[in-house]
Formats: structure tokens, sequence, C-alpha cells
């Protein structure tokens, strides 16, 4: 993997795309758990953002380790590499969250699509698993709820500890050219 592309680090041309990724991802998951049209319309594109934005989060920390050993440490810069490396953890979670809730929707709607047999209780039956799927279905999106506010606080905390490391030098550094 390059640590540059045309001369600029890696770290923060990767980390754009995971801070709108993810984000994108979080409200997503949360739309799709609790509108079914747009579950129905944007359901599996919210979850190849959540994929994406997972497969991309260990790119942008390895590219935040040669950054950092290229500029040094310190606390500051420990706090935001800690926090990347949480937010690998918080993304994988919500991919796998976002996909189960989105297969056991695809579950729910097949199963409530079959004709039901009216013959000898099947109407039971058939009720009996249909509220066991929506009550799964129920439970899954609001997990799906929680790890996306999670990932959500998660992508901001990483976000605000690595901008205030970039801002603060800014603002700390005199103006060129006498200002």
């Amino acid at each position: 993997m390059p640590d540059f592309i045309g001369g600029l680090p890696l770290h923060p041309l990767v980390v754009h795309f995971v801070v709108v990724l993810l984000p994108i991802a979080v409200a997503g998951s949360i739309l799709i758990a609790v509108w079914p049209a747009v579950r129905k319309r944007f359901g599996w594109l919210v979850v190849a953002a959540a994929a994406a934005g997972f497969v991309l989060t260990p790119v942008a920390t390895s590219s935040g380790e040669f950054l950092e050993s290229r500029v040094g440490t310190n606390p500051g810069i420990r706090e935001h590499a800690e926090l990347g490396d949480m937010l690998v953890w918080w993304a994988l979670g919500l991919f796998v969250a976002v996909t189960a809730f989105m297969i056991l929707h695809r579950r729910a709607e097949r199963a409530s699509s079959v004709p039901e047999d009216t013959a000898g209780g099947g109407t039971a039956v058939a009720t009996t698993r249909t509220t066991g799927t929506t009550v799964t279905t129920i439970v899954a999106a609001v997990v799906t709820v929680g790890i996306a506010v999670g990932t959500g606080i998660h992508v901001y905390r990483t976000g605000d500890a690595g901008a205030r490391l970039v801002w603060d030098f800014v603002e700390q550094t005199p103006p060129a050219n006498g200002g």
C-alpha cells in the first residue's frame, strides 16, 4: 500500500472516505430500521456503505500509524490513534448488524408472501411463524439502531480528535509573510 498519493499522505485521503461512508451508513441504518419504505428501496445500499466504511477503516488506521511514525507522537495523537483502533470494531459491528437486519427483513418478506395452509390449523402455525419473525425483526432493528448510534458517536469522537490535532497546529502556527 502506498504511503503517499500525489505527494500527500494517504491517511487524510482515506479518512475522508471513512468519515463520509460511516455516517451515511449510520443514518441509513437508522432510517431502514424505522422506515419500511426506505428499507425496501435503500436497505442493501446501506449495507454496501457499511461494508465500504468497514473495509476502509483499517486502511485509515494503518496509514495513520505510518503518519505517526513520520511526525512523532504526543498525547493527542495517541488518543486519536486509540479511538481509530476502536473504530474498526464499531464499523464491523455496524456492518454485521445492518446486514443481519436486512437478511432477517428479507426472510420476513418471504415468509409473509408464502400462501398459508388453511386446512388443519395451518393458519395458527403461519400466524405464530409470522409473529416470531416480526419480533425477531423488531429486536434486530433496535440492535441496529443502537450500534448505529454508537458508531456515529465514535466516528465523531475519532474525527474530532484528529481534526483538533490538525487545526490546533494551524492555529498555533504564525501567519506566513507576516499575516
